[in-house]
């Protein structure tokens, strides 16, 4: 399967200082890429780019091998759907109207929802678990049913492609499971391409088929969890010393830190 979605010397910057500088990056398809680097070493604002939230200071987004930031916002929303850190929604507005909301990329002009248009908001709704919930506020609902409601709006997009900044930043850890499971069984079930930022080595391990991990803007390793997991990648972009086990029930590897690098444990 050719690679949908790729960053060609793509540099990117805030004001006059540039945070990201002449990179290249080729996302896999049909599989969930997990972005992980240190507090500020420029990954969220590299998933916002690649999603179009935000304008490369060079380079270029390609999808389909066509410029990202070249074509209009329904255009791109049509393939890819994309959920920011701690998304907002008027007080009032239910699960059912949020969702809807995903349909807007493929209506024309300001129609109503067709009969095609409800049953694909059913489905997404049925598919995260909130059918129960359908006609519930969003600001009632608990963390984790909130990043699901939202996740329904961007599977009601049909997009093949779902960015997710920090999806289970706040949440304690039964909801990160929640939610963590739920893209896993997208990506499982529909094929779906899922780039995400996660704070969680572990999480990111278990989850991911393939990992990048960032530090200054710039890749240091990516490929599998097992090729980027190493002592070596996570003493050069975090700074810490960590030792790598096995997982006993997935064999996936799992981080253990146990001092900074450069430091005796305590």
């Amino acid at each position: 399967m050719a690679e949908r979605l790729n960053a060609n010397q793509l540099s990117i910057g805030y004001s006059e200082s540039i945070i990201v500088k002449d990179l290249n990056l080729t996302i896999p398809t049909g599989k969930i890429t997990a972005l992980v680097g240190a507090n500020g070493s420029g990954k969220s604002t590299i998933l916002k780019t690649m999603s179009r939230l935000m304008k490369p200071a060079g380079g270029s987004v390609l999808l389909d091998g066509k410029s990202i930031h070249s074509q209009s916002t329904k255009e791109v929303a049509r393939q890819l759907a994309i959920l920011p850190q701690n998304p907002t929604a008027p007080d009032g507005l239910t699960v059912s109207e949020l969702v809807a909301y995903g349909r807007y990329p493929h209506q024309k002009g300001f129609g109503s929802l067709t009969s095609e248009d409800r049953r694909i908001v059913a489905n997404a709704i049925e598919v995260t678990g909130m059918t129960a919930f359908g006609d519930r506020p969003i600001e009632r609902l608990s963390g984790g049913q909130r990043q699901r409601a939202w996740i329904a709006m961007a599977l009601a997009q049909e997009t093949e492609i779902l960015f997710l900044d920090e999806p289970t930043t706040f949440l304690d850890m039964a909801h990160q499971l929640e939610v963590l499971q739920l893209l896993q069984m997208l990506n499982d079930r529909e094929g779906r391409t899922i780039i995400m930022v996660v704070h969680d080595l572990n999480h990111a391990s278990r989850y991911a088929q393939h990992m990048v991990a960032i530090k200054s803007g710039t890749v240091i390793s990516e490929g599998t969890p097992g090729e980027v997991m190493t002592p070596e990648v996570l003493r050069k972009v975090f700074g810490i010393e960590a030792d790598i086990v096995e997982d006993p029930r997935t064999g996936l590897p799992l981080c253990l830190p146990h001092s900074l690098a450069g430091r005796e444990a305590v």
